[in-house]
């Protein structure tokens, strides 16, 4: 990977981490438009890392508060009716899904989940559900009625996102809009709990970087650097965005990138497996 390719990359990495169009989809699909290998899950896990520093800095507040109050929970009695403390342990309950079946899948992960067409396929189905979710969903739910039995509801909600073309915060702000959450609540929790698994990831997959196909760390850290900036500018727009709008424009977009792909795999213009990396 050259360093053209990771300012790219990484750009489209913090563009489409927070948007619900799926970060690892858009740089599977970018590399394979341009003709380059198939940056990785590896690449993609690290990178992501970048763009959870910038969810940590704007966020940084609240999570302190979290973080502070879950402590002083496990051993004094009066903090474990606080609300930061709960959303503590309701965050560790939701990271439970995505951190096991990101274990027993690793390998489909790494290979047959980057399949075009299945990217193509989870970009308009997940894209339509997202749809119906946000169209149909009641918004009367705060993050104040989070409960445990909706935390792990949320983390299996997530766990989806290990197929690229779900999207991360498309398939957790899916499922909060099906059980009543409001889009801010919806939205702000959905990047709350992606902080614990995206980091676990992208430091597991740190030791990838580098090895056999894998791109080298030049590349890699540029382009994490990048995401962290476009990112904490893309995550403090979207918070904006939905208080005012619907999410139908980003579904009207996956829906057009899924029948482009289609068509242009089934047309023979795109390989399925366009650029590779050799297992």
């Amino acid at each position: 990977m050259g360093w053209f390719e990771a300012i790219i990359l990484g750009i489209v990495q913090g563009i489409t981490e927070f948007l619900p169009v799926s970060s690892s989809a858009h740089l599977r699909v970018t590399a394979a438009f341009a003709g380059w290998d198939d940056p990785g899950a590896a690449f993609t896990a690290v990178t992501q890392i970048g763009t959870e520093l910038a969810v940590i800095i704007y966020f940084a507040k609240k999570i302190g508060s979290i973080l502070k109050n879950w402590f002083f929970s496990l051993y004094k009695s009066e903090y474990r009716r606080d609300q930061d403390a709960r959303m503590g342990w309701l965050i560790i309950v939701g990271s439970i899904p995505i951190a096991v079946l990101g274990l027993l899948f690793e390998e489909q992960i790494d290979h047959a989940f980057r399949d075009l067409r299945l990217v193509a396929t989870t970009l308009i189905v997940f894209g339509l559900f997202l749809w119906a979710a946000d169209h149909y969903g009641k918004q009367d739910r705060t993050l104040d009625h989070l409960t445990a039995k909706h935390g792990l509801s949320y983390g299996m909600f997530q766990a989806l996102a290990l197929i690229p073309g779900v999207s991360r915060s498309g398939g957790t702000i899916t499922g909060g809009r099906l059980m009543g959450y409001n889009r801010s609540a919806a939205a702000e929790y959905s990047f709350l709990l992606a902080v614990p698994a995206v980091m676990a990831s992208g430091f597991y997959k740190l030791t990838d970087i580098g090895a056999g196909d894998a791109p080298a760390w030049g590349p890699t850290i540029l382009a994490t650097v990048v995401a962290f900036f476009v990112g904490y500018a893309v995550v403090a727009w979207l918070m904006s965005f939905i208080k005012r709008r619907s999410f139908l424009p980003f579904v009207i977009y996956r829906v057009a990138l899924g029948i482009l792909l289609y068509i242009l795999v089934f047309s023979g213009v795109l390989d399925p497996n366009a650029g590779p990396v050799s297992h």
